[in-house]
């Protein structure tokens, strides 16, 4: 397995090693001691996530609020989906800022969003099937959102028409409203 730092260090690509021959390949998917020594501390995960979307679906970005902030864990094992997270921490260095990974099940690919992130994503393919473990439980009280196309934090979304919304993101208030 390798540990990736992206523009924003706390972010992480996780590349698993791959065994591939003629029947199909195997690779460790999670593996406790190898992650928490490659993020640098210990992460507990409480909650195993499963979506699955059509072309188009922009899911995000979402957030908790402490103190049940959630880290996530997040990978494809269908399709592909271009993934966003953002720094919603007030007194970071990157706070505002995004980073943009493309997650598939062909690069079978990995990434570690910490807590303090908003974190959306947007389909690639038909029948995407994403997965996330999370570092703490749902709390709908808790649970917020920043609109995907906030101009402040102008995310580049590889679009190639209006993503397809739910009604919670269609409404999502903008990031200055977090004191931005």
């Amino acid at each position: 397995m390798s540990i990736i730092s992206t523009a924003i260090s706390d972010v992480k690509i996780i590349e698993p090693t791959v065994f591939g021959d003629n029947r199909g390949f195997f690779f460790e998917s999670f593996n406790q001691q190898k992650f928490n020594s490659g993020v640098g501390y210990e992460v507990k995960f409480v909650q195993d996530n499963h979506s699955c979307s059509h072309k188009g679906v922009l899911r995000g970005l979402h957030y908790q609020l402490e103190p049940h902030a959630q880290g996530k864990l997040v990978h494809v094992i269908a399709g592909s989906v271009f993934d966003v997270s953002v720094d919603i921490r007030p007194n970071s260095p990157t706070f505002g800022q995004w980073v943009g990974v493309e997650l598939s099940a062909d690069n079978k690919r990995q990434l570690w969003i910490p807590p303090g992130f908003a974190h959306g994503f947007l389909t690639l393919s038909d029948n995407t099937e994403f997965l996330y473990k999370t570092t703490d439980y749902w709390f709908k009280d808790l649970e917020r959102a920043i609109a995907w196309n906030d101009p402040t934090l102008a995310i580049d979304w590889p679009l190639q028409q209006p993503p397809v919304l739910s009604a919670k993101d269609q409404e999502a208030p903008l990031f200055t409203s977090l004191g931005a």
